[in-house]
C-alpha cells in the first residue's frame, strides 16, 4: 500500500453495476474517474454509445454477462449470475477498490492487502425495501420465480457486506438502511451536483415542474391526483412504465415532456414556480439541482430530501402520500411565496456541489489507506 505517497501513487480499480445511461450513479462514477484519472473501470454490461467523454477515456472491463444475449437491453434478466460474475473479475494488481453498490457490484474478491471501499447509493431496493412492491407489481411468472431467487440474493448481498472494509452512504437514510440491513456503519458523503451549471433567473413562469422517472415508487400519481384538483399548470419531465395510465389520468393543466435536452432541462428548473417531489428517494438530485436554479421545492417528508431541503427557508414537506397532502402543501408555498430568496436557495445548494464530493471523498480514502497502512 502506498502510504505517505498520496492517491496518484495507488493502483485503483472501480467497479460500477452497469453502464447502460447515464444517471445519479453514474455521475457519481465519473467524480470519482477525475479524482483517480489512472483508474480502472469494471461493469457487468457497458453500452459504449452513452458514456460520456469522462467514462470513456478509461479502460472499461465487463463481466461475461456482457457477452450473453441481448445484455444490454436484458441486462436486469441476468441478475442471478451477477454474484459468480463478480467473482470472475481479476482484481490482482489493485491496491484500492471502489465498488458502487445499488446493483450488485461490492461482491468482488479483492488481493491480500487492498483497501474495499464501497459507495452505496442503496441496499438494493428490490431484495430489500422494495420487494413486496416489486412483486406485487410483477407478472404471474415472475412472481413464482422471484421469491427463491431474491432470497438467494438476500443472502448473498448479506454476505459480500463482509468483503468491504469501509462504506461510504450518500445520505443518513442510507447509513441507517445499511446499518438495518448489513449490520455495519456507513460516512455519509452526499453525491456530487454540478450546482454551477445551474442558473437563477428573473423570469419565473406560472407552472410547477416534476422531474425524473415515471415509476411507481417516485409517486407520480400523487402529483397527478394533486394538481388535477388544484387545476395549476404542471410540466413532468421524464419517462417510463407508468407514463401512459398517468397520461389518461391527467387533465389539460398537465404537460408531459418526456425526456429533454439538458438546456431546455436548466430552463425549465430556472423559470419554474416549485419543484414537486412527491417520492421517498435514498438521496434525490433533483431536489439540489431546482434548488441551485434558485427554486423552492415541495416534497414527501420522508428520504433524501430531508438531508437537502430546509423547510420554510429552501421549501416545504408535505406528510402524507396523498394527493390532498400535496395540494395543501403547494397552497402553502404560494402564501409564502416572497419569502423566499432565489439566492439564498442557491447559495444553500452549493454545499453539495462535486467539487465538495471530491474534497470530502479524497479525504476519507487517504485515511483509509493511511490506517491500513499502520
Amino acid at each position: 500500500m502506498a502510504h505517505g505517497k498520496g492517491l496518484k501513487a495507488v493502483r485503483v480499480a472501480l467497479i460500477h453495476y452497469w453502464l447502460v445511461s447515464i444517471r445519479g450513479g453514474e455521475k457519481v462514477l465519473e467524480a470519482l474517474c477525475e479524482i483517480f484519472p489512472e483508474a480502472d473501470i469494471f461493469t457487468h454490461v457497458c453500452d459504449r454509445s452513452v458514456l460520456s467523454q469522462t467514462l470513456a477515456r478509461h479502460r472499461i472491463r465487463t463481466s461475461f454477462i456482457q457477452r450473453l444475449p441481448n445484455a444490454r437491453r436484458w441486462y436486469q434478466k441476468y441478475l442471478p449470475l451477477m454474484p459468480l460474475a463478480l467473482e470472475q473479475l481479476d482484481l490482482r494488481g489493485y491496491d484500492l477498490v471502489i465498488s458502487s453498490e445499488s446493483g450488485p457490484a461490492k461482491g468482488v474478491i479483492v488481493a491480500p492487502g487492498a483497501v474495499h471501499v464501497c459507495y452505496c447509493h442503496s441496499p438494493m431496493r428490490y431484495a430489500w425495501d422494495q420487494y413486496h412492491a416489486y412483486l406485487e407489481r410483477a407478472g404471474i411468472m415472475t412472481r413464482a420465480l422471484a421469491p427463491p431467487l431474491l432470497h438467494y440474493m438476500r443472502a448473498w448481498d448479506l454476505q459480500s457486506a463482509s468483503r468491504v472494509d469501509h462504506f461510504i452512504a450518500n445520505s443518513r437514510f442510507v447509513a441507517r438502511r445499511i446499518r438495518q440491513y448489513y449490520r455495519r456503519d456507513a460516512l455519509v458523503i452526499a453525491p456530487p451536483v454540478d450546482t454551477r451549471n445551474f442558473y437563477v433567473s428573473d423570469a419565473i413562469g406560472d407552472y410547477y415542474l416534476m422531474i425524473g422517472q415515471l415509476v411507481p415508487y417516485k409517486r407520480p400519481d400523487l402529483a397527478i391526483g394533486a394538481f388535477n384538483q388544484m387545476g395549476r399548470k404542471l410540466v413532468v419531465i421524464g419517462e417510463g412504465p407508468e407514463m401512459n395510465a398517468l397520461r389518461r389520468k391527467a387533465g389539460p393543466n398537465i404537460e408531459f415532456l418526456g425526456w429533454r435536452p439538458q438546456q431546455e432541462v436548466r430552463d425549465h428548473y430556472a423559470r419554474c414556480r416549485a419543484l414537486v417531489f412527491p417520492g421517498t428517494e435514498d438521496f434525490g438530485l433533483v431536489p439540489v439541482e431546482a434548488m441551485a436554479s434558485g427554486r423552492p421545492v415541495i416534497a414527501l417528508r420522508r428520504g433524501g430530501a430531508l438531508e437537502t431541503v430546509v423547510e420554510n427557508e429552501t421549501g416545504v414537506f408535505f406528510d402524507e402520500e396523498t394527493p390532498e397532502a400535496l395540494a395543501a402543501a403547494v397552497y402553502r408555498l404560494e402564501a409564502t411565496e416572497g419569502q423566499y430568496s432565489p439566492s439564498a436557495i442557491a447559495r444553500h445548494a452549493r454545499q453539495f456541489d462535486r467539487s465538495v464530493f471530491k474534497e470530502r471523498v479524497s479525504g476519507a480514502i487517504r485515511g483509509f489507506i493511511d490506517q491500513a497502512a499502520s
